[in-house]
């Protein structure tokens, strides 16, 4: 477990920062662009989390409870990208699995069994929840774009590759489902304001 003493440490202030194994690079380098957007994507599950309520209750306890899973699974996630793959590490890095791949396909089915069929595209809105997992959804979009970046130049764990794209399907679907079980979506109609 880690044990933060000591928030600054002046390690940064020339513009570099440690990843997981020790090595030094730019705050710019893609592989901390790439944990930088999943971490950013992960602070908006908070908000999301804000406005299911401190009390949730029923249907909304668990999907809070789903959403706590999936922040510590996204901690994972920045842990995974901040350690750059290496043959046989001295100490093994802690990768995403494929059990939280699958976790991730499961919820998803089950919360889009309760949905209807979409017939349009759907706009972020509704209620502030399902509003604010759109926003992530985008960002964690966001994320998968840099992960594949990174992915082109470096070694990168093919299942934390997949892991994010689910991420982001599963933001959509529980948005909708938190809508109302999509009655509450807000529908794009092509061309509406002609």
């Amino acid at each position: 477990m880690v044990q933060l003493t000591r928030i600054y440490t002046r390690g940064g202030d020339k513009g570099k920062t440690s990843l997981g194994d020790g090595t030094r690079v730019a705050k710019h380098d893609l592989r901390v662009t790439a944990y930088g957007t999943v971490d950013e994507a992960n602070a908006i599950l908070g908000l999301v989390r804000l406005h299911l309520g401190p009390e949730a209750r029923g249907d909304l306890a668990d999907i809070d409870q789903m959403l706590m899973r999936i922040q510590n699974d996204m901690f994972d996630l920045g842990a995974d990208l901040c350690t750059p793959e290496k043959e046989n590490p001295e100490f093994p890095p802690l990768r995403i699995i494929e059990a939280q791949v699958t976790r991730l396909e499961e919820e998803c089915d089950r919360l889009n069994a309760d949905l209807a069929p979409l017939k349009s595209f759907v706009l972020p809105g509704g209620s502030a929840a399902a509003t604010y997992l759109h926003l992530a959804r985008t960002v964690v979009r966001r994320a998968e774009r840099d992960v594949t970046a990174l992915a082109e130049v470096e070694p990168v764990n093919p299942i934390a590759v997949r892991f994010v794209n689910r991420l982001s399907d599963h933001f959509f679907v529980l948005a909708r489902w938190l809508n109302a079980r999509g009655d509450g979506d807000v529908l794009w109609v092509p061309g509406g304001n002609r």
